[in-house]
């Protein structure tokens, strides 16, 4: 029992921390203290007090206030963002795994080609391009994503439908489709849980990554890698 419930400390202490951090993206509006966009040029560069108890910012606004506001941004873009990625890369390693042939061997060579460059340069130079809005920012983690989503997949696929099952199924005519989605898909559903769950932790850790290097999503919104202070009053 004493074992059992030191196992599960650690899960117990991530659910609060990630609960308490959904809290504070909903109702940021309704708990924080100040107005997280308010400047006060009278008030700038103030240390901790009772009033504003991370100080200010060079804008004279409320760190607090931001930090707790700046959850919102990051846990309403990564989420959406890696479902997105995880979906398309469940489909596309499904679809190379199982049907293999020329399309597998091309796309794979694709997907080995968008992984040779190390994903958070790959960001930089699209959202340089494209600019740092919301929408680019969750479309730079789907296409990052969905080919390291895809390769592990296909993986899988690639183990499960040597088995009998997925032969018997083939066998006794049911469609590719069918195979892939209704015989595999549900043998390979560990695999796919855990890639999502570790790529929604990668994402919320580019998204901060490419906002400190002023990319990602832009001021005055508050975010949790905006650096601070500067004299942009990021």
């Amino acid at each position: 029992m004493t074992n059992s419930r030191a196992s599960r400390a650690p899960l117990i202490i991530g659910l609060v921390i990630l609960a308490f951090w959904l809290f504070c993206a909903f109702f940021a509006g309704v708990i924080a203290p100040q107005d997280a966009y308010a400047d006060n040029i009278l008030r700038t560069m103030e240390p901790p007090s009772a009033e504003f108890w991370f100080g200010t910012d060079m804008l004279g606004r409320d760190v607090f206030s931001r930090v707790l506001t700046g959850a919102r941004p990051i846990l309403t873009t990564a989420p959406p963002a890696t479902l997105a990625g995880v979906a398309l890369g469940v489909i596309l390693g499904l679809v190379l795994g199982y049907l293999g042939g020329w399309a597998d061997v091309v796309f794979s060579r694709i997907l080995d080609t968008l992984l040779a460059m190390p994903l958070i340069v790959t960001a930089m130079l699209v959202l340089t391009t494209l600019g740092g809005s919301p929408l680019t920012v969750t479309l730079v983690i789907i296409v990052i994503y969905t080919p390291l989503v895809a390769r592990t997949i296909r993986a899988a696929v690639r183990v499960e439908a040597a088995k009998d099952y997925a032969i018997s199924a083939r066998i006794c005519g049911e469609s590719a489709f069918g195979v892939m989605f209704r015989e595999i898909l549900p043998n390979i559903r560990q695999v796919v849980l855990i890639e999502a769950m570790t790529r929604l932790g990668y994402a919320f850790f580019t998204i901060s990554t490419l906002s400190f290097l002023g990319l990602g999503l832009q001021p005055p919104q508050p975010t949790g890698g905006l650096r601070w202070p500067n004299p942009m009053g990021c």
